[in-house]
């Protein structure tokens, strides 16, 4: 799972980052398509290759997320791509709709590259997870999910997030094998309510 860069943001280029997701919104709105972006038009830091999730909440509520593990494409165009998706793509979610563009506050998490975590029990994992600052992928044949960082803020016991992850991958709680492959990485966490 490997990722091109991970140098931090400028605040400048938070903002540019928060405005790119809301205008593919707006645009997703009248086109029925994300915002087209050439990175070459963008500051330097907002074009290596990063992997990110775009979260949209209406009051605190879940509307809508979508991102990848892969850093697959420049940033300020998976900030565009995942915006689209999150608002319109989400298959857990209706489609956002034109009166609730302004309701929505819009959160990015630009992540670190993932770095295997090579344990030999889950008794072993619990105790090097970082509560608040890990995020997991778990990978077990076909079975594969993941959790953000800020899911921290909802499941703060470290057995409580990995049986949610399991659960969330398909897999049963109590699960552990050999085949079970896993992976940490830190996200840096943006949103318009912290503008």
């Amino acid at each position: 799972m490997p990722s091109t860069d991970s140098a931090p943001l400028p605040p400048s280029s938070i903002h540019e980052l928060l405005d790119v997701a809301r205008r593919s919104l707006e645009h997703g709105i009248r086109t029925g398509s994300p915002l087209p972006v050439d990175p070459e038009e963008f500051p330097p830091e907002l074009r290596p290759l990063r992997s990110c999730f775009v979260t949209l909440r209406i009051a605190g509520t879940l509307r809508g997320c979508i991102g990848s593990l892969e850093a697959n494409e420049p940033l300020v165009l998976a900030v565009a791509q995942n915006a689209f998706k999150a608002g319109f793509r989400d298959p857990r979610f209706a489609a956002v709709v034109e009166t609730e563009l302004p309701l929505l506050d819009i959160e990015i998490s630009v992540l670190t590259p993932p770095v295997a975590v090579h344990v030999d029990s889950e008794a072993e994992l619990l105790a090097v997870l970082q509560p608040g600052v890990d995020g997991l992928v778990l990978r077990d044949g076909p079975h594969t999910a993941t959790f953000l960082p800020a899911v921290w803020n909802e499941l703060a016991k470290p057995a409580q997030f990995l049986r949610q992850l399991k659960r969330k991958a398909g897999l049963p709680v109590d699960h552990w094998s050999d085949a079970l492959e896993i992976w940490r990485y830190t996200a840096v966490e943006i949103s318009e309510s912290d503008r």
